[in-house]
């Protein structure tokens, strides 16, 4: 669930994934119910439970329990009750983090997340502080041991389909799109029967800091710390990992 990193590790981020399975299904069905009180229950009519969905499935989230999560959501009597918030703040050596959660209790999580900037050499600042180093994107990405078709078939499958770009590195394809066109692109490339290691709309940063051993320790201490949080989505940052 971590941000976006150029996916330099693909065995790295499935382990820890998996090891923290439940968490991460608890933290999507958060999505899925904000989705839904948003705009329904109806996948066919509301574009961000649609993508939400797809990216529960890029988790490797079971359709039943997806579809319970829906229904839940649009019980009668479900009276939880999240809203968004976003941090942003410094790490080490002067990382930009972004932090999305997802709250009950906005005093509660600010005093969480503040409390961990702090821990690990990092603080948290202002909205809008280190926003403008990303930009919004649409990002997909495939492993390659899972997809059947070539990198030029592929790459023109996803140019024709809307994507800005297309990349491959050394284990995976990398698909960028406007957020705008990333529901179209993504349901493109699934009617094709690609499956996604990674599907959603995310800050992607401009540029990338390298940081020498004690920082980078420390760095990953917060971003780990951050995402073990219950109330924490995302984490974004601009360190090259």
């Amino acid at each position: 669930m971590s941000g976006h990193s150029k996916w330099h590790n693909i065995a790295a981020k499935k382990g820890k994934a998996d090891a923290a399975r439940g968490k991460i299904f608890t933290k999507l069905g958060r999505e899925l119910l904000m989705a839904v009180r948003s705009g329904g229950p109806d996948i066919n009519s509301n574009s961000k439970l649609k993508d939400v969905v797809a990216k529960c499935k890029a988790n490797n989230m079971p359709n039943d329990t997806i579809d319970k999560a829906i229904k839940r959501a649009a019980g009668d009597g479900n009276q939880e009750n999240y809203e968004e918030v976003v941090y942003e703040g410094y790490g080490p050596n002067g990382v930009a983090i972004i932090v999305n959660a997802t709250t009950d209790n906005r005093n509660r999580t600010a005093s969480d997340v503040r409390h961990i900037f702090d821990k690990f050499g990092g603080n948290l600042g202002t909205n809008g502080c280190v926003s403008y180093l990303f930009d919004r994107k649409g990002v997909i990405i495939l492993e390659k041991e899972e997809t059947k078709q070539s990198e030029d078939d592929l790459m023109l499958m996803a140019i024709e389909a809307g994507a800005e770009n297309f990349e491959t590195g050394e284990d995976y394809y990398e698909i960028t799109t406007a957020p705008e066109d990333f529901s179209q692109v993504r349901e493109a490339l699934e009617k094709e029967g690609l499956t996604f290691a990674e599907a959603e709309v995310q800050m992607v940063p401009q540029t990338y800091i390298t940081l020498d051993a004690e920082p980078a320790r420390k760095m990953g201490l917060l971003i780990e710390n951050l995402e073990d949080l219950d109330d924490v989505i995302e984490v974004y940052h601009n360190w090259e990992e």
